[in-house]
């Protein structure tokens, strides 16, 4: 199969033929369908992050299952699937607690003397890159990597929930549990950020501002639901955002991953409102807060992936999207082929690109 290779952070992917074991007893194979290309891989591909080279990045993935292995249980050959990097267990004090993505049991990885998952046709084995590899043809995962959904669902548009509509939404219906009437601010309005501003309007949040130094993603906010939008490097732009809300928003969401937003974020609340960070904050970022504003009652928290339930909340969001409430075709700005990921990589770096769609054939 063909797959986008990271031979070295810091150097352009490479498309190379790599070659995919056999399930094993929990896992299945997947034949992608769709794989958005989402900042989160730009992170590890420019080093930001460390990561085991050589690896195959993606993790926003869609397919159609293709085999499954002897112990799977509650997937088949040929259900429509939407894949989601922080697999779970399902019997840690994480799961069993209703918080499944943040289980990090080692079950769910392959043992470190086993076969790989991934290889390269030269034998040269592929570093699993967070659970899933998905810039490949093939992904081959663990069952509770993966959620069966309604076939009705276009699979280029699935994929986005699989990352970018997880995180966002989920941090509105879950971690914030916004209520009708309340002000929502999002700090970025990429695809995460859009995620979120479109799952504030379902809420029926009553104000909801979208901050956000592009024109054309401010634009984008305005479509998916934002009420106003703001530039943050306007001079003064917490003094306007808290005479904009009498006071400050009941909830900030961050979505861009630096320490400033981070802290822009805090600023804008109201007496006893809540910031959550959803972007990564590289290694060696701190976020700075004066102390007295503590006493003002504001929270502040982190979250990874929306805390979603995959099993529960993602066929939920594939409802949304039928029923119409949920807008995810604004989000995707262009389908390209794998051999055009690193354009796409590139547009990520320049901050004016939504969403690139890689589809297979």
């Amino acid at each position: 199969m063909k797959a986008a290779v990271l031979f070295e952070a810091g150097k352009p992917l490479e498309i190379a033929e790599a070659v995919v074991d056999k399930p094993g007893p929990r896992e299945v194979l997947i034949r992608t369908v769709a794989c958005g290309v989402c900042r989160s891989d730009l992170h590890f591909v420019d080093g930001a992050f460390p990561h085991p080279m050589p690896t195959v990045p993606g993790h926003e993935a869609a397919g159609v299952i293709e085999a499954v292995g002897s112990d799977v249980a509650h997937l088949k050959v040929g259900d429509h699937v939407i894949t989601f990097f922080t697999v779970f267990c399902g019997s840690c004090e994480m799961c069993i607690t209703g918080r499944p993505s943040l289980c990090i049991d080692p079950s769910t990885r392959r043992p470190a003397d086993a076969e790989p998952r991934l290889r390269l046709a030269d034998g040269t084995p592929l570093a699993p890159f967070l659970n899933l590899s998905a810039f490949a043809e093939l992904m081959l995962v663990h069952e509770n990597a993966c959620v069966a959904i309604d076939k009705a669902m276009p699979l280029d548009r699935a994929a986005l929930l699989g990352c970018a509509v997880i995180t966002g939404a989920g941090a509105v219906f879950n971690d914030s549990r916004v209520r009708p009437g309340e002000s929502v601010a999002v700090i970025g309005a990429g695809g995460i950020g859009l995620a979120a501003i479109n799952a504030a309007k379902i809420a029926g949040a009553g104000q909801i501002l979208a901050i956000d130094p592009m024109p054309e993603k401010r634009a984008l906010a305005m479509q998916l639901g934002a009420t106003e939008t703001l530039d943050p490097g306007a001079e003064g732009v917490v003094k306007d955002v808290l005479k904009r809300t009498g006071g400050g928003v009941h909830y900030a969401i961050e979505a861009v991953g630096r320490p400033n937003t981070a802290e822009l974020a805090w600023n804008i609340l109201r007496r006893g409102g809540t910031a959550t960070i959803l972007g990564m904050i590289a290694p060696g970022g701190n976020v700075s807060l004066p102390g007295p504003t503590f006493l003002t009652g504001k929270k502040i928290q982190g979250s990874l992936l929306g805390s979603t339930r995959f099993p529960i909340d993602m066929p939920r969001l594939v409802r949304m999207y039928l029923d119409g409430l949920l807008d995810l075709d604004t989000m995707v700005a262009e389908r390209i082929r794998l051999e055009d990921v690193n354009t796409a990589m590139a547009k990520l770096r320049d901050g004016h690109s939504v969403r690139s769609v890689i589809e297979f054939a």
